[in-house]
């Protein structure tokens, strides 16, 4: 693992391999978590049904955002991108990116830092 960068906008993400998503003809991500707890296989043998997978929808900025993170483009080089798309839709840019980010590395595990 390499050192933090002190700053963020120098911080390059990748998506966890584990994570599942679909994209749509629209460009909309779709994250997929799969629902194997004991209790929702248990119920699942009793004829319950549990979807195999729960669905997390994005919205248009977030799902560009998930689609520009591969393991090369740094949080400013994202930015950038988000900005070019979307205009002044985006501001205030990289306070929304970056409670975005931490967000989906810290408590979804979606991502991580390389």
């Amino acid at each position: 693992m390499s050192a933090k960068p002190a700053n963020l906008l120098d911080v390059v993400f990748r998506v966890c391999h584990q994570v599942r998503y679909e994209v749509s003809d629209e460009g909309i991500v779709t994250i997929l978590i799969q629902q194997n707890h004991p209790i929702q296989c248990f119920f699942r043998k009793l004829r319950v049904k549990i979807p195999e997978y729960r669905r997390i929808k994005l919205d248009d900025f977030g799902s560009y955002a998930f689609l520009q993170i591969d393991g090369y483009k740094t949080v400013r080089e994202i930015g950038e991108a988000l900005e070019a798309k979307f205009g002044d839709k985006v501001q205030p840019l990289y306070e929304r990116l970056s409670l975005f980010l931490t967000h989906i590395q810290d408590q979804c595990h979606y991502i991580e830092t390389v």
